[in-house]
């Protein structure tokens, strides 16, 4: 199943909720603004998610955060302009989990001026982002270091060949 372009950011939450890679994750949704720029994500503790001592699985934490950044930035600038893709991407363990746990992922307008602006001095640039995983009181579980590849189509074309 691959997922359509859909720049309706509701119909995308439903489509991806239910997609297969994403809902093994046992990562859920919650919300995407309708400009792209923000989206919640939680993962609660369930038969998906628990690892062999009883904590939440740092496969799962990884793995439902991954795809969000690249994502946004692909509905934001525009998928005739630039291309975009996943570069790099780590990983920190701070405490283990036994409880449900939240992430906000948000792009701000100087960011996305900011890729916009070496793109264009530049031809590509990459973006470095950090995301949390908490829970309800703010206690930080584990964080991902996630670094986002965007160029211009021309300069992709090029460097191809």
């Amino acid at each position: 199943m691959v997922l359509p372009s859909v720049s309706n950011t509701g119909l995308f939450r439903i489509l991806m909720n239910c997609y297969p890679m994403f809902f093994g994750t046992g990562g859920r949704i919650l919300h995407i603004s309708k400009d792209w720029k923000e989206v919640k994500l939680r993962l609660g503790r369930n038969i998906w998610t628990y690892n062999f001592v009883g904590t939440t699985f740092g496969g799962s934490m990884f793995a439902a955060a991954d795809p969000f950044y690249m994502l946004m930035l692909f509905h934001i600038l525009g998928k005739r302009e630039y291309v975009v893709w996943d570069k790099s991407a780590s990983i920190k363990f701070i405490a283990p989990s036994k409880t449900k746990l939240y992430a906000n992922l948000v792009l701000s307008d100087a960011e996305i001026n900011s890729v916009k602006e070496a793109v264009k001095n530049n031809g590509f640039t990459l973006l470095d982002k950090t995301i949390e995983w908490k829970d309800k009181d703010d206690k930080i579980y584990a964080s991902i270091s996630r670094t986002v590849y965007i160029a211009s189509k021309e300069y992709y074309a090029n460097r191809k060949k």
